[in-house]
């Protein structure tokens, strides 16, 4: 067997969600929703994975809640403000627009912004023009200049 079969089989195994047959629900709608709404869930132990993709235990407990919050009849919005309630803003995968996460939202961007202003400025005093000559300087030059081409006679 080739070795990029072998490592693409790896990769593709890494990418298996941790959801197990006995807590799929029956019903593939409320399946799709379950799996919808597990998809902006973090997992608070793992930090960087959906609840769908870790093994956790509390991930596992995450998954079973959703799945029984939506058995009760709650809306996904209801579903993601009770975990959030329960587990912290944390628990969102992407963060809510507010106050206390404008730096999260703008802060890439005025990184990018003021890197692109100094860039400019130190770029912009690289490549000035020369200032112009005072008279003194002048006439040091055309001296300078009569010197040179009198040599060359």
């Amino acid at each position: 067997m080739k070795w990029s079969t072998i490592f693409l089989a790896s990769l593709l195994a890494t990418a298996a969600v941790a959801v197990e047959p006995s807590e799929m629900l029956k019903d593939p709608a409320l399946e799709a929703r379950a799996r919808e709404v597990s998809k902006h869930l973090r997992c608070v132990q793992c930090q960087n994975e959906t609840i769908d993709e870790s093994n956790a235990e509390i991930a596992r407990d995450m998954r079973l809640l959703v799945r029984e919050r939506i058995t009760a009849g709650d809306s996904n919005d209801a579903i993601m403000a009770y975990m959030t309630s329960r587990y912290g803003d944390y628990v969102r995968l992407q963060p809510r627009f507010m106050p206390v996460t404008y730096l999260l939202w703008f802060g890439p961007a005025v990184v990018l912004l003021l890197g692109a202003w100094a860039a400019s400025r130190r770029m912009g005093r690289r490549y000035k023009e020369p200032s112009a000559l005072s008279a003194e300087e002048q006439s040091a030059l055309a001296a300078a200049d009569d010197r040179q081409e009198g040599g060359r006679a």
